[in-house]
């Protein structure tokens, strides 16, 4: 295999931001499980929803949402409330809206294709 086919096995390190990571505090929760989120913003925390490249390697900061001590104990999988499914699912959805405030408040920035 080329490398370009073997993107997902290059190991490197995770791209972490203090800033991405402190603007979690007092946020409202993205991930919103039903029946699960305590909907409360003093215990909000960045949240990483994907995998990173190796065994037990977190993600980028941008592969996380804004989420509150029970939603982040089920993506972590600390608590056995809810689907796994409807789990993931508000986690990825948490994350779209979490990029949408993180692009607005300047944290993340998207070169323009069109100018």
């Amino acid at each position: 295999m080329d490398n370009e086919n073997n993107m997902s096995f290059i190991k490197r390190k995770p791209v972490f931001s203090k800033k991405i990571r402190e603007s979690a505090k007092g946020q409202e929760c993205q991930v919103r499980i039903p029946g699960v989120c305590n909907f409360d913003p003093s215990t909000t925390v960045l949240a990483h929803v994907g995998r990173g490249s190796g065994i037990s390697q977190k993600c980028d900061d941008i592969h996380a949402t804004y989420a509150c001590s029970h939603c982040h104990d089920a993506i972590d999988g600390r608590t056995s409330l809810g689907d796994q499914r409807l789990i993931r699912l508000n986690a990825y959805e948490g994350m779209l809206r979490t990029q949408v405030i993180l692009l607005e408040e300047g944290l993340i920035e998207v070169p323009s294709a069109c100018k």
